[in-house]
């Protein structure tokens, strides 16, 4: 894991450094979380509705590709229904994405990239629909996360950006069944 944060770092210093001579931005994003949790690559649980917000830095390589860092907390995890009522699994995580991003026209872009994430609380809640009955109940999550993101969205000449992403999270949540991360977010960007 620290192997994968470290080439992670040295790959975007490297990067920033050669792309300084070109044109480069940074901003602040945020917007809509879709989280879920997949079991054992078979079932999907469902969804969380929650937000992500954060800075990212943009620097551009060549005039149709572009490196994107950010910092972002983001609120994950999962929601079971039944019959006998509610149990959310609220996740929050600091994520560190490194993105590519290329431009194939002016204003549109494809981004994919891996991401690191660090787990900074969650929470565990049963809605019983009925008061008596509701628990919380805490189980321990893996502190480390990592995936692969990919996406595409619309950046105008003021700076303004609108995304959607797909986290595919490869790093299991807890050590029980393989559980990873799965997150499709809906964002808005604006430049400094």
């Amino acid at each position: 894991m620290k192997t994968i944060l470290k080439c992670i770092f040295i790959l975007s210093i490297l990067l920033t450094t050669q792309a300084q001579a070109q044109k480069s931005n940074a901003g602040i994003k945020g917007g809509y979380n879709l989280a879920a949790v997949s079991f054992d690559g078979e079932t999907e649980t469902g969804q969380r509705h929650a937000f992500h917000i954060g800075f990212y830095g943009e620097s551009f390589m060549s005039e149709s590709a572009a490196l994107q860092i950010e910092l972002l907390y983001s609120q994950q995890g999962y929601e079971l229904k039944d019959s006998g009522g509610t149990f959310t699994q609220k996740l929050d995580y600091i994520n560190l994405p490194l993105l590519l991003k290329l431009y194939p026209d002016e204003s549109f872009f494809l981004e994919v990239g891996p991401q690191v994430g660090l787990a900074i609380s969650h929470k565990e809640e049963f809605d019983s629909n009925f008061g008596l009955f509701d628990t919380s109940q805490e189980f321990e999550p893996q502190n480390f996360d990592w995936g692969m993101n990919f996406g595409a969205g619309f950046k105008t000449n003021s700076g303004v950006s609108l995304g959607v992403r797909y986290h595919l999270g490869l790093g299991n949540v807890y050590d029980d069944g393989n559980p990873k991360n799965r997150v499709w977010q809906f964002s808005i960007g604006f430049d400094f």
